[in-house]
């Protein structure tokens, strides 16, 4: 169902702050304020922060709200038709490097088709102010994945453009795991495009048979987290691991995660996965999750708001309805904090905002648009 909030009353100033103390283990107390900036947005799913300080905010169902600072908020128009079941509908937006000229946008979603619906990217430019409406404008879909499958499995998918402007962006496997292995199919990969939608230069498997020109990594379970670190400009993923075995992960060209062949999870039925959690050709993670958290949206800390969390990374946990502070020494974990965990919400996207302040989505049919206040 869609809701229909065009030009909405401002919903920031009604919302009561909520101090959340966190008490983990082994680490330091971390307490945080929370402002709501937007609710009553329905599963709402990624957020892109625009130059005139307002935001552009996905939620699942096919919808793009327009929100500004004071909270207002207007559906966009001339969004693309989504197959929203499931984990399906539209994912996530992000801004072109050069949005504040050429005010392009790009969203994935799920395409529908009679072969059954796969992961998709969108591009078009954003138009209007809200005494006329905003729409997106010359929009079309510069790509279309290959791993469609029936069902509302497993999507992916994450946006993320690189230092030198090429995208990445991650698929899911469609529940069915073999096809991670399958350099023939997008499923379970990490792709790297040009902003027209064409294989990225360089791409490791470029020109080779029996693999997609697209890939930059594959063997990846149904990856949602995705952020370039802000000292080395290489590509993180978090991704969802079945009963246990989330992952973070720092994608390489060409090299292959593992998904199925090994995993630190076992099958909802409790049975192993694979071949046990090595084997030789397939990379190992930075760091594992068991049991799951269902892992959804990532950001790295770079702000001197949070003077504790900076160079640290925080994740979005669905499942475990919590934010997860993970504590980096280079490329290695080396402690975790559960923030939020007196809000008993799903995460769906956490980022860091140019006004150094990190903002999460949750993840429900009232879901809301948060900031965090130290």
């Amino acid at each position: 169902m869609t809701l229909n909030s065009h030009l909405l009353p401002g919903v920031a100033a009604m919302a009561a702050a909520l101090v959340l103390p966190i008490v983990p283990a082994a680490m330091a107390q971390s307490a945080v304020q929370l402002e709501t900036v937007a609710a009553g947005l329905s599963y709402p799913w990624s957020v892109a922060f625009l130059p005139e300080e307002g935001y552009l905010v996905t939620e699942r169902d096919g919808t793009v709200k327009h929100i500004d600072a004071s909270g207002r908020q207007s559906e966009v128009t001339g969004v693309p038709e989504v197959f929203a079941q499931g984990q399906g509908g539209l994912l996530d937006v992000v801004l072109s490097p050069d949005f504040a000229t050429d005010r392009t946008v790009f969203l994935s979603y799920s395409q529908g088709s009679a072969e059954g619906a796969g992961t998709s990217l969108f591009r078009a430019k954003l138009t209007g102010a809200f005494e006329g409406g905003f729409a997106l404008e010359d929009g079309e879909t510069i790509f279309s994945g290959n791993n469609k499958a029936y069902g509302g499995r497993h999507f992916g998918s994450r946006l993320v453009f690189a230092p030198d402007g090429t995208l990445f962006m991650t698929v899911g496997e469609r529940g069915d795991g073999e096809r991670a292995q399958d350099t023939s199919d997008h499923a379970g990969s990490v792709l790297r495009l040009t902003r027209d939608g064409q294989p990225a230069p360089g791409n490791p498997f470029v020109g080779q048979e029996g693999y997609k020109p697209e890939i930059w990594s594959y063997g990846h379970r149904n990856p949602q987290s995705a952020a370039i670190h802000p000292e080395t400009g290489v590509l993180w993923t978090v991704e969802h691991g079945a009963r246990g075995g989330d992952e973070i992960n720092i994608p390489e060209a060409g090299k292959n995660y593992g998904w199925p062949v090994i995993s630190y999870g076992r099958h909802y039925s409790g049975a192993t996965i694979g071949q046990g959690t090595s084997k030789e050709g397939m990379e190992q993670p930075v760091h594992y999750w068991d049991p799951s958290i269902a892992p959804s949206g990532m950001a790295f800390v770079t702000s001197d708001r949070y003077p504790d969390w900076k160079g640290d990374m925080l994740v979005g946990a669905l499942a475990g309805q919590h934010l997860a502070r993970v504590d980096l020494d280079g490329g290695a974990v080396v402690g975790e904090e559960k923030l939020l965990t007196d809000l008993g919400e799903r995460i769906r996207d956490v980022r860091q905002g140019p006004d150094g302040y990190v903002y999460v989505l949750t993840d429900s049919d009232d879901g809301r648009l948060l900031r965090l206040q130290p």
